[in-house]
């Protein structure tokens, strides 16, 4: 189901969303719901991120088992030439 939101934009976003319609042969209705789609998909990986960062900070503070400094760099360092391998644990 669809429903219909008010949103308050000043001149010159109108101005820049309608030329942007023009020049894509959209409705600026159709930008402004992708423009949506996209900010509500970056920011719910960020907290999604966030969520994970923060399991991974309270297991590490509950046992001290981290990845050491050599392993983490020598990972990083195959995966910058290409070759991909299991993430160490």
């Amino acid at each position: 189901m669809s429903q219909t939101k008010g949103v308050k934009l000043d001149d010159t976003t109108q101005k820049r969303l309608a030329a942007l319609a023009h020049i894509r042969n959209r409705s600026t209705h159709w930008l402004m719901c992708r423009a949506i789609e996209t900010f509500l998909d970056r920011e719910e990986k960020y907290e999604q991120e966030k969520r994970e960062d923060m399991d991974r900070w309270e297991e590490y503070q509950l046992t001290s088992v981290a990845i050491d400094h050599e392993q983490a760099a020598e990972w990083l360092e195959n995966l910058a030439q290409g070759k991909v391998k299991a993430c160490p644990r």
